[in-house]
């Protein structure tokens, strides 16, 4: 039937994400499809290590717990069930899953993917003389973790086999809703646009309610916070989509909401690299088609790599973050000093023990817009001080831990807030990136505890891409006059490894050339000139009026390493919307914007 859509609703963003959500989408979404995404590359050292205590550990056991009191209604619709909660140990938690279900009287096939734990060839490939693929550091000596990203295609032939529930351990995020999908319709491995709109369909439900207005801009305008939608895509054979979310609840599916979701954490969005195809999303248009419905069309694939991306995650040193309070007269210049003061002292007795000097600092006066730098404007009585610290020596760090309650009584008054007591000293766990050839990547794949023949396409294929298209900039004219780009976009980011992306979404096509002439890649390098180590490079969209910004070296060294108070740029987009923008004035006051003076 060429008019047969699949429903797929997304229950879990990331491990720890609310178990409400099973129930929400399995009795009122109305799904075909019930998936989870658990992983990241932090979570994968934590499964790493949690199965190396105790070898049934591993996996996320709230998939278990969140799954089992909705098994027989599951069972009963018709729904089926992908999850990337098997983490280090797939097996391990199929049989978690099992025992439950049989517990509960209810027969299911459970299927796993397996393949995607590299670690039994670290000695070889750190004999290979393997390098990080952005860094060019050298293989670390030892490992936490090492999981290639495998793609949608064996979760597709576990569903062939018959599983009506499929655990995978480190797939693609967006693999667990593709797979499905290349199940129920026959895609091949050579559906490129298909392959990439359900991609993209993946990409935008990934993240749970983050895309049915979670983290919106416009936050104002969306309802219920307190029971958020969970996102339900209903696909079409063609690759085409709605998105949407569970009726009666809240949230906001809006162009903007979806569109700020689709720029969330990728790069060149004329070659996002997943397993399965090469993504070009440039030209996708999202038209809104009823309330909470916004229709998602025209991505396209250009082939595939004929590599998988591996993470690998290793110690590197050690970290320690403190924060306290100053309620005082003077209080971020009070702060500085007091920090100041930690550190210095911290130095001297460093010297003394000949531990050496801090491999990196960050100070943040919280309250005082640090993260702002040059651009901040608060005037404040109140801040909170924040303090990280990694060193290559364990020791140093518990002498910093030891060191700060003694500032209450020897600096400034109004220093408080020791809640939290000393600051804990946790290992630095860094992120090692490299790519693998697929044909070297032993993927496995078993229904209840059979072997299911899969085949993953390696070869390389690269297709001629579409001319680069031609995108307006224009300057505001002389009768400019200022206005704040939140006014005239929508902006979301996010991280991968030390890169941050900032996506901005024009909210008038008529907006993007404006936009476009004033932020320039210098203007926002010298924007974020505090943060920002690397190059800025941007990227056009223009069939959703969009521009993405990927800012290199700026986080500090990554999410699962950096001791800066935001590790994943969580809070970029929201310092880029405050810039001001040059419009002309008639457009100003025709749509009501600002009360800005002349540029």
């Amino acid at each position: 039937m060429l008019d047969r859509k699949l429903r797929i609703g997304c229950a879990s963003g990331f491990w720890g994400d609310t178990p409400e959500a099973v129930g929400q989408l399995v009795t009122k979404g109305e799904i075909d499809y019930l998936v989870f995404d658990y992983l990241a590359e932090v979570t994968m050292s934590l499964m790493a290590r949690a199965r190396a205590k105790t070898p049934d550990a591993g996996y996320a056991p709230d998939f278990v717990k969140a799954l089992v009191p909705w098994l027989s209604e599951i069972k009963a619709k018709g729904i089926k069930v992908v999850a990337n909660a098997g983490g280090v140990n797939p097996r391990g938690c199929r049989d978690a899953l099992a025992k439950a279900a049989a517990e509960a009287g209810i027969e299911l096939s459970i299927g796993v993917v397996l393949g995607d734990d590299l670690s039994a060839q670290a000695d070889a490939i750190r004999a290979s003389g393997q390098t990080e693929m952005f860094s060019g550091a050298t293989f670390p000596d030892d490992i936490y973790s090492m999981n290639a990203y495998l793609g949608a295609r064996p979760i597709a032939a576990a569903l062939n086999g018959g599983a009506d529930i499929v655990i995978t351990g480190r797939c693609a995020d967006s693999a667990v809703a593709l797979g499905p999908l290349m199940h129920e319709f026959g895609w091949g491995d050579d559906d490129w646009d298909k392959l990439s709109q359900g991609s993209l369909a993946g990409h935008l439900i990934e993240c749970g309610p983050q895309g049915t207005g979670g983290n919106f801009t416009d936050w104002q305008d969306v309802p219920g916070w307190d029971n958020m939608g969970m996102p339900i895509v209903e696909v079409a054979e063609d690759g085409s989509f709605i998105m949407t979310k569970t009726p009666d609840t809240g949230g906001l599916v809006v162009p903007g909401s979806v569109g700020e979701q689709m720029l969330y954490e990728i790069g060149d969005p004329r070659a996002y690299l997943l397993p399965d195809v090469i993504c070009d999303w440039s030209d996708v248009t999202l038209e809104q088609v009823g309330p909470d419905q916004v229709l998602v069309k025209g991505g396209k694939g250009l082939g595939r790599t004929g590599s998988y991306k591996v993470s690998a995650t290793h110690a590197d040193g050690w970290r320690a973050v403190t924060t306290l309070t100053l309620a005082a007269i003077d209080a971020p210049a009070k702060a500085e000093r007091v920090a100041d003061a930690i550190l210095t002292r911290c130095r001297r007795i460093f010297r003394d023990k000949n531990l050496g000097d801090f491999r990196q600092v960050s100070v943040e006066i919280l309250g005082a817009e640090a993260a702002y730098g040059a651009n901040a404007r608060a005037q404040t009585r109140e801040v909170v001080l924040k303090i990280g610290a990694a060193h290559d020596d364990r020791r140093a760090l518990n002498i910093f831990a030891g060191e700060i309650a003694p500032m209450a009584i020897s600096t400034a008054q109004g220093l408080t807030g020791f809640f939290a007591g000393r600051p804990k000293v946790q290992p630095v766990v860094r992120l090692f990136s490299f790519l693998q050839d697929k044909s070297a990547t032993p993927v496995a794949v078993e229904v209840d505890g059979k072997d299911v023949p899969v085949t993953v396409a390696a070869n390389p294929v690269q297709l001629d891409p579409p001319a680069t298209p031609q995108v307006d900039s224009r300057e505001a004219g002389p009768d400019a006059v200022n206005v704040r780009l939140v006014e005239l976009a929508w902006g979301r980011s996010g991280d991968k490894g030390d890169i941050a992306n900032i996506g901005i979404l024009a909210r008038k096509p008529e907006y993007l050339p404006y936009i476009r002439s004033a932020l320039s890649e210098e203007t926002v390098k010298n924007y974020f000139a505090h943060l920002c180590d690397g190059a800025v490079e941007r990227f056009d969209l223009p069939g959703s009026h969009s521009l993405n910004f990927l800012l290199h070296e700026s986080l500090g060294g990554g999410g699962i390493a950096s001791v800066r108070i935001d590790p994943q740029g969580k809070g970029f987009a929201q310092m880029l919307l405050d810039i001001e923008i040059p419009v002309p004035a008639d457009m100003a006051a025709q749509d009501g914007l600002g009360s800005a003076q002349s540029a």
